[in-house]
């Protein structure tokens, strides 16, 4: 049976009526609960994403920035290209075209640079148990390393160290704006 300690608590309610905008002359009040409600205490007390919420959040978020940069870029190389002789049709088409081949590209490369920055950030907070600006710069080390490591240990050494620098400015100015900001 869920348990939640805001049941019976009058601090942790909000009395709600579900009649309040028909002018009706019915009271019925609801005590509803205004902190989250978990089945398991183990849960309340977690204050991050799973793995799995963690793999799609970054992967979907990098795919979907990509594919907005890329259709951008391919919407401006469209333009570039036209030429006097285009019909409106043609000129729309290039644009489609050029504008759909360039998110997919820059999505699905990104996407998975995404991919492997949340496996990657998964498997070092599990090891360490510990979640903070670090985790995030070892992170973002591996994941440059990793996307590099093809064209070489140099070439690999320059990206994770990018990689790292971008993890902390991005994990640094989250903080920030979550300080100055009250996001």
């Amino acid at each position: 049976m869920a348990h939640s300690t805001s049941d019976h608590d009058p601090d942790r309610t909000r009395l709600y009526n579900p009649y309040q905008d028909l002018n009706l002359p019915i009271q019925n009040l609801y005590q509803l609960p205004t902190s989250p409600e978990f089945l398991f205490a183990e849960e309340s007390l977690r204050q991050r994403r799973s793995w799995g919420e963690n793999l799609t959040f970054y992967t979907g978020s990098a795919y979907l920035g990509a594919s907005i940069g890329g259709a951008s870029v391919g919407f401006f190389s469209a333009l570039k290209s036209f030429e006097p002789t285009d019909t409106l049709k043609l000129k729309v088409n290039r644009i489609l075209n050029s504008s759909g081949h360039s998110g997919r590209v820059w999505g699905n490369r990104i996407g998975v640079v995404g991919l492997i920055y949340a496996g990657i950030e998964s498997g070092v907070v599990a090891v360490t148990d510990r979640d903070d600006v670090w985790t995030s710069v070892a992170a973002g080390l591996g994941t440059g390393a990793v996307c590099r490591a093809a064209r070489g240990v140099r070439s690999a050494a320059v990206a994770g160290a990018l990689g790292g620098i971008a993890a902390g400015a991005v994990v640094a100015g989250k903080q920030t704006l979550k300080r100055y900001a009250m996001i």
